[in-house]
Parts: C-alpha cells; structure tokens; sequence
C-alpha cells in the first residue's frame, strides 16, 4: 500500500490558537478603494473609457501623475531579507511579515500608503535595477533589512538614479530617534554636545548612520568599534565605508577594545548585540548615558545600567526611553510627499529628530522620559511638519 502525502491545505496548523500568528493570519494589510463604483456611470469613470481621458494626460504632462494617480502617498517598502530584525539573513519570503508591519506602521502612524516588497535577489546590480524599474509606481522607496555593506551603495546608486526620495530605514531612521534621544539626555544632564565623548559598538547599517549624524549634530569626539576593535586608520581590515567613518571619527587616537574605548565615555550607543562587561560601564564618565539598543536583549541591561548612568535607553516597548524607528519613518515620508520633495536631505533628517526632542516640554523631561512614545499623536505630524519646511529650505520641495 502506497502512503498518500498530506496536501498543505488539510495539515494541522500548529500555530492555532497563538496569538500572535491569529493576529498575522492572511496578512496585515490590504487594498481597499478610495471611491466607490456604484453604477455604470461610476464605472465609466473609474475605468474604461473615462480613465483614457487621465491616461492621456499624463502622458502629455507627466507632473500630473502625482495629482491623479496614488504615486503622491505610497512607499515602496523593499527588502532582500538579508538582515531582519535580530534574525539575520532569513531570506524574503520570512522577511515579508516584517515588511508588511512597516508597511502597517506607514498607514497607522504617518497616513502613508505602502506597499511590502521582498525580492528574490542579493546581487547589487540587479536589485538596483529591480527597484529603478518598480519606482514609476511609486512615490519614495523604503531600504529595509538589507545587509551592509551592501545597503551603503544599494541606497547611494537609488538616489543617485531616482526623483524620488529613497530612505534606508535602518540607518536613517534610528539615527534620526537617537539623535533626538540624545538631544533630551543632555537637557537632563546638563552636557554639551560638543563637550562629549561617545563610543558607538556596531559599523553596520545603524552604526554608520548614528555615526554620521551625531557628528552633523556637532560631536566632536566619537569613535566607532566593530568586533575587532575601534576603528582607525591604522587598520589593514577596514572596507571603504568602515575606512571613511575612521577617517572621520576618532580624534583622540583610541585603539584598542571597546573596553578600553569605554573608560571616560559619555554616551555609549550599543546597534551591534553582544554583553559589554559591567566592570566597563562603570569606567564611563559621571553622568553616562547608556542608549543599549539590541533586541531583544540589551548590550547592558537597564538594571546594571542604572547603577552607572543618569540616562538609559533601549530599543524595547517594556523599558522606559524606547527607541523606535517608528517614531521617525512615518512622519518623514508624510513630510516629504507633502513637500514633494525630489530626496530626503541631511537638513531634513536633522530638522526630524530636533522636532522629536522638542515634543517633551520642560516641565516633562526627566531621565525616564526622554523621547515620546509613538502612540502620541504629536509625533508624525511635528515630524512632517519639520521635514516639509527642512525640503523647502533645502532646495529639493517641488510644486504640488
């Protein structure tokens, strides 16, 4: 007798009953229409022969496809699935539940439309070209969970190549946030940015972007360690992206460990993962503020934090001072679509996080709340509104 295989369709779901697969079962989102098609009349217009009459249009006036089609308010959210969440290099069809919550915390936060795309390619080149031939569809391109250094020039080639803006969400969005972050912890604790030193574990993706923004925001003594140490110079190891942020950090000369890096800090930012030793910590200058970002555990936990610094921050929703790119991603693409901005600008990323980090009055600032949550209904839109005014003193908003 020949076993007969079970069809997908009639096996037993072994996740029934858990909550958070009900809650993902057939998806997150789904398209729904802006107009109602009621009659004939309704249908003539809509589609076929009225919708002829827009298509001509566009095609004589190209501008207007922003007016009358969806390209002024949807995302393309993109992914490779090569660097997703704290699970690495899982491939696109396990990353597509991460895209389609983004493309939810679009709608839910920001009013943006999105769309989840996971591509079935790593090579450079032709995931470039993937996206450059999808972007008439769209309004702006979201990079999401794309490996570095791969996502350095994947990101630099789309803006380059496209009028539209092209953001990488992991680098961009959590410097955003912890620059804001930072801006509250020095009112609290009553330090210069240009006076402190900051160490940051981690020259992926976030890394280099936090790097890169703290420095525009007037740090000027940062250094930068990677799993084999701080980089310098020096170091025969380095790809272009880790040697250019050497060049430009690092101005005490540090070498050495990030143990070593640790003694006299004033901010530690951990976007790498790993346990920093509480021996560490507690060299760190009077007054440290700890941003421990790693999900889901913190490269110092809150508790052995607290013993050494004044400001402590994660990156999870159980511990006070999360932060969150949601508290960015949203309101700048809003910003951005309502400037029509051609690219989102260094000027503009800067204008997000000092509208962040001006939502906490005077009156409500204290170690354990220094960025605001992302259920406050201020935040999307003092983040649109900073950024739409940041594109038109930039020089990229263009006519509606």
């Amino acid at each position: 007798m020949v076993a007969q295989s079970v069809e997908p369709s009639v096996r037993t779901d072994q996740y029934a009953g858990d909550a958070v697969f009900e809650l993902h079962r057939g998806g997150k989102i789904e398209v729904t229409s802006s107009v109602h098609v009621a009659d004939a009349d309704d249908l003539s217009k809509a589609y076929t022969p009225g919708v002829a009459r827009v298509c001509t249009a566009i095609a004589e006036d190209p501008s207007l496809v922003r007016r009358y089609t969806w390209k002024s308010n949807v995302v393309a959210v993109v992914t490779d699935g090569t660097a997703v969440l704290g699970l690495g290099n899982i491939g696109p069809a396990a990353a597509l539940p991460v895209m389609e919550g983004k493309a939810l915390l679009f709608k839910e936060f920001g009013g943006v439309d999105s769309v989840p795309i996971a591509l079935d390619c790593t090579d450079v080149d032709e995931f470039v070209d993937t996206v450059a031939r999808m972007a008439p569809t769209f309004g702006g391109i979201n990079l999401e969970d794309i490996s570095a250094p791969r996502c350095f020039e994947i990101e630099h080639r789309l803006k380059e190549r496209l009028d539209i803006p092209v953001f990488h969400d992991d680098q961009h969005g959590t410097a955003v946030v912890v620059l804001a972050a930072l801006r509250n912890a020095l009112r609290v604790t009553g330090k210069s940015i240009e006076d402190i030193r900051v160490v940051i574990s981690g020259a992926g993706a976030a890394g280099v972007a936090c790097a890169r923004i703290l420095l525009q925001a007037g740090v000027g003594d940062l250094a930068v360690v990677d799993s084999k140490g701080v980089l310098h110079e020096d170091r025969s190891d380095l790809n272009p992206v880790k040697l250019s942020l050497a060049r430009d950090t690092n101005t005490g000369g540090l070498s050495g460990r990030l143990v070593d890096a640790l003694v006299g800090a004033d901010l530690f930012l951990g976007v790498s993962g790993g346990t920093v030793p509480e021996e560490a910590v507690a060299q760190m200058a009077d007054d440290a503020m700890i941003f421990a970002l790693a999900n889901p555990n913190p490269e110092v936990h809150p508790d052995i934090a607290h013993r050494h610094a004044a400001v402590v921050a994660t990156g999870r929703s159980d511990f006070p001072n999360q932060i969150n790119n949601v508290l960015a991603f949203p309101g700048i693409f809003r910003g951005a679509f309502d400037a029509n901005a051609s690219r989102i600008t260094e000027g503009m990323k800067l204008a997000a996080a000092d509208a962040l980090a001006g939502l906490i009055s005077e009156t409500e600032l204290n170690p354990g709340y220094i960025i605001p949550s992302p259920f406050d209904d201020r935040v999307a839109p003092a983040v649109a509104a900073a950024v739409a005014a940041a594109a038109h003193s930039d020089g990229v908003a263009r006519p509606a």
